[in-house]
């Protein structure tokens, strides 16, 4: 029977998959259809929305049959939000489905069929995890939100159950500072709204963005801070890299702290808003575990895109030499005075610079070749050639690879392989409960 696929038609159509953005995927005919709402396994009705010349878009209309595996969402504005994409998927099926969605990229895009990935390490509650949360201000809005999936549009929230209950208490607090005419005008000219908190020590920061520095939110912080659940310090960033900007690259303090005390096995780390730190600190530690049996004699490691240090001072704290290369001199500042904090100064080194440009500096050259590891943690569009080939080049024996994005690990181990390394097993973890991302840990050794 021939399906057609044009603007408008109501489907019934079989689920089969869903992508990290939450679409479902299903087919009428030869023509792939993505709709947002129903689970693999699953057949619903559909409308179709767009018709592209290789896909469809649909709007869910009714789930026919109901997978085993679908649960109901537990936030009011879930399917919404941008936020999470698989509240609606049990969490027992969420670490099966990120395991496969690992392996998957390794065989498509690496080539590796026979490399074996570990079930996915998840967490004891998926829910009320996150450390840090960013907040939209909407002046045409009366509360504070998220962005709807896929669009600049802004979902109204009075809560997140994602977020850990000191962050989570802070909306309504902010969504009252912003109804108040006394202050109100505080948030006339803010963009977003970044808060962060310390599991150790319940500390928060809260974070105004602007385009510039605001005087009037400088002159009514105290009077902000005051209407907030014991904050920590507020600061205000600003001169924004882009329209999309969450944080600026400037910050100045306004009223209290503009940092917060984390502490993670055995060690304290000093953290800002923007730092570059990991969200989840129950899989931070689950990390941390999988990488201690690597470090029983003492390492020269190379830790390249190292952030405020987190898994530079841990290997340090064992026993390593590390030197840490990052190109956002604010967050090496931040862990030169963690290293510092916790007596690490002669462990553990940092320096200012592009991956690319530290690994193929002259001055670099000998001091790189002497490495026994090189940690790799790179943003989601992964490494460059030139990097991964310079890696490959000093002949490090060994790469721990930890990557959150699936696509670009596969690529980067496609190409690491051609130069002669070996990939051991891929260990998923769940970083980021009830979304699409999974962080992956690789381990590779030159054959």
């Amino acid at each position: 029977m021939t399906i057609s696929v044009s603007l408008g038609s109501e489907l019934e159509l079989a689920f089969t998959d869903v992508l990290a953005n939450g679409q479902a995927v299903g087919r009428a005919g030869g023509v792939v259809v993505f709709c947002s709402g129903p689970l693999p396994d699953e057949r619903a009705r559909v409308r179709i929305t767009a018709v592209k010349p290789k896909y469809a878009v649909a709007d869910l209309l009714e789930i026919v049959e109901t997978s085993i595996d679908r649960v109901a969402p537990f936030c009011p504005v879930f399917g919404e939000c941008g936020g999470c994409q698989l509240q609606h998927l049990a969490y027992p099926a969420q670490l099966a489905w990120k395991r496969e969605v690992v392996r998957n990229a390794l065989v498509r895009i690496g080539g590796f069929a026979e490399m074996t990935v570990a079930e996915t390490i998840g967490m004891r509650n998926p829910r009320a995890y996150r450390n840090k949360m960013s907040l939209v201000v909407d002046r045409s809005r009366e509360r504070v939100g998220f962005y709807k999936q896929r669009s600049h549009d802004v979902v109204q929230i009075d809560g997140c159950p994602i977020v850990l209950p000191r962050l989570d208490a802070q909306i309504p607090r902010l969504n009252a500072a912003k109804a108040d005419q006394t202050m109100s005008d505080a948030f006339a000219r803010t963009r977003h709204v970044v808060a962060r908190t310390a599991q150790a020590t319940g500390e928060v920061v809260v974070t105004f963005t602007t385009d510039r520095p605001d005087d009037v939110l400088k002159a009514k912080a105290a009077q902000v801070a005051g209407k907030l659940d014991k904050v920590s310090g507020l600061t205000n960033s600003y001169e924004l890299s882009g329209a999309n900007a969450i944080l600026g690259r400037r910050q100045r303090t306004l009223t209290g702290s503009a940092t917060i005390e984390e502490s993670m096995g055995g060690l304290r780390y000093r953290v800002s808003p923007g730092s570059f730190f990991q969200v989840n600190m129950e899989i931070l530690e689950r990390i941390f575990e999988r990488l201690d049996p690597l470090l029983t004699r003492p390492l020269r490691i190379l830790d390249l895109y190292c952030g405020a240090g987190a898994f530079a001072l841990y290997f340090a704290k064992r026993g390593a030499t590390v030197l840490g290369i990052e190109e956002n001199a604010l967050a090496v500042a931040e862990a030169r005075e963690n290293a510092a904090l916790n007596g690490l100064v002669s462990k553990a080194r940092f320096q200012t610079s592009t991956v690319e440009r530290a690994l193929t500096h002259p001055a670099m050259t000998k001091e790189i070749a002497g490495m026994d590891a090189v940690f790799l943690d790179p943003p989601r569009k992964g490494c460059e050639e030139r990097a991964l080939a310079a890696i490959a080049a000093r002949r490090i024996p060994a790469i721990w690879y930890l990557s959150c994005d699936p696509a670009t690990l596969a690529r980067d181990l496609k190409f690491l392989a051609a130069k002669g390394y070996r990939p051991g097993e891929a260990q998923p973890f769940d970083m980021f409960p009830q979304t699409g991302h999974v962080e992956t840990l690789a381990l590779l050794a030159r054959s």
